[in-house]
Order: structure tokens, then C-alpha cells, then sequence
């Protein structure tokens, strides 16, 4: 049997505050511009993400979060209004209020939540109402304390079980369709990331579709004494290994790297 194509999700951050300056656009052209590049390059899925949540930031109020959001849909409007090839929509917000406006601008969309419904209490329930599509991260605290808590009996077994709890959260509220995001560089050490790659492939237990997001992050710069804008060679590299280990979908900021790994 065919194995499934492994699907390429091109990041585009609304927000001065993301951790690397090649992510960040501001102005409609620079949306355009960036969205045009993506899709050319082969991205399956655009994430558009407005609130910084890497570890030590500040959320944004949720106003300049929709500002920011709105200006990336009316980029991508723009840009189909002038021809440009449709490519699925993610946005990344942990705020129900983000998903309620967004839905009434652009339709179905995929929802990418870092908190797996924990920092909004209407989060799944609204997910489930509205029938999108879910990704779910694993992480503990907030921003600001994540990197306080990163004791586990058993680093993957126990996210796993997180998961399995989510679960059943995502049925009640009436979410069918998930994706699971391990949270790489969220609550996790530097050695336990790398951990988490090489034992990705037992999630597969879950029987939930797996998003890796490890592009340019710390804890392979800093293992590496390098800064993010040298990240890519080494993020390639452990792009392969994710693969391998059985990812389905990569989170990237550069789609042709990521893409020439599946062609």
C-alpha cells in the first residue's frame, strides 16, 4: 500500500516578536509576497499565526491579534482575487474569539492550538460546533513558565497518555478531526527533544495523523552554538529524521527544503 504523502505547512507570522526574522511579514504586499512563495514552493497548508507563544513572550491583547489575523486573510483574498493557486488555511491562536471571527470571514479553516484547549475554556466546545479540523499541542504552564516544567516519569509515555485524555475531551465536545503536535521545544529540555524525535513513531498508537514543528528552533541552534537564521542545514537534516519516524506533516519556514525531502 501506498504510504501517505507527507504535507508541508508554510509558517507566516503577522508579529514582530517571532523568534526568527526571516517568518515575519507586516503589510499586505509582504503577505502576498510570502503567501505567492509558499504555494509556488509546494506548501499544502498556509499557518497564519498573529500572537507570538514561544517560550518567555507576552500574548498580545486578542484585539491586535485579530487585526493582525484579518490583515493576513485580506492578503490571501487579495492574492486569489489576482489568480493565485488556493492553499488550505491554518491559523494559529489559542483564543475561541480568533476562531468565531475567522470562521465568519473565510469559512472552514484548520485550527492549530498550542494549548490543546486549555487556555480557553470555549475553545474545543466552539471547534466542535463549527465541525474544523484541530491540531492539538502538548505543553504545560504558560509561555512564561513552560521551560519550569519539564519533569516526566516518561517523557513520551506520558504524552501519550495526555493525548489519549484529550481524546476523549475532543469527543465530547464533538471534534472528530485531530492532529496531534508532540509540542517540540515547548516544556521540553534540549536533550528531551531530541528524545521526542527519535521515539516519535509510538504516537502512532494514538492512531492520530502527527505535526512536527522543529523548524530552526532553540534547541537546535543552541545545541549548536549557531543563531536561527543558520538553523536550516540541521532543521533539513532532522526534517529527514522526522519523516522517517513516521511525521505526516512538517511545520516549516521553508517550504522548498522541506518539500525536496518528499519529492
Amino acid at each position: 500500500m501506498e504510504q501517505p504523502r507527507v504535507k508541508i505547512m508554510g509558517i507566516i507570522n503577522i508579529t514582530e516578536d517571532s523568534f526568527f526574522s526571516g517568518s515575519r511579514v507586516s503589510t499586505i504586499e509582504e503577505i502576498k509576497s510570502r503567501i505567492s512563495q509558499m504555494v509556488t514552493e509546494g506548501a499544502d497548508i498556509l499557518d497564519f499565526g498573529a500572537c507570538s507563544t514561544r517560550p518567555g513572550s507576552t500574548p498580545i491583547p486578542e484585539d491586535e491579534e485579530w487585526q493582525r489575523i484579518s490583515l493576513a486573510l485580506d492578503g490571501y483574498a487579495q492574492y486569489i482575487g489576482e489568480g493565485g493557486t488556493p492553499a488550505q488555511i491554518s491559523i494559529d491562536t489559542f483564543r475561541s474569539d480568533i476562531v468565531l471571527r475567522a470562521y465568519d470571514r473565510i469559512g472552514p479553516f484548520i485550527v492549530n492550538d498550542i494549548s490543546a484547549g486549555e487556555d480557553d475554556s470555549q475553545m474545543l466546545k466552539t471547534v466542535g460546533e463549527l465541525g474544523l479540523k484541530y491540531i492539538a499541542m502538548h505543553k504545560r504552564g504558560t509561555p512564561q513558565t513552560m521551560q519550569q516544567h519539564c519533569d516526566y516519569d516518561d517523557l513520551v509515555g506520558d504524552i501519550i497518555e495526555y493525548f489519549k485524555g484529550f481524546g476523549i475531551r475532543a469527543e465530547e465536545a464533538g471534534i472528530r478531526d485531530w492532529v496531534l503536535d508532540p509540542g517540540f521545544g515547548f516544556s521540553k529540555t534540549i536533550e528531551q527533544n531530541y528524545q521526542l524525535l527519535e521515539e516519535l513513531d509510538r504516537f502512532k498508537v494514538l492512531g492520530r495523523d502527527i505535526l512536527v514543528g522543529i523548524s530552526r528552533k532553540s534547541f537546535i541552534y543552541k545545541k549548536l552554538g549557531i543563531t536561527p537564521e543558520e538553523a536550516l542545514p540541521e532543521t533539513t537534516r532532522l526534517h529527514r529524521l522526522a519523516i522517517a519516524r513516521g511525521a505526516d506533516i512538517l511545520r516549516v519556514h521553508d517550504v522548498a527544503e522541506a518539500k525536496g525531502l518528499i519529492l
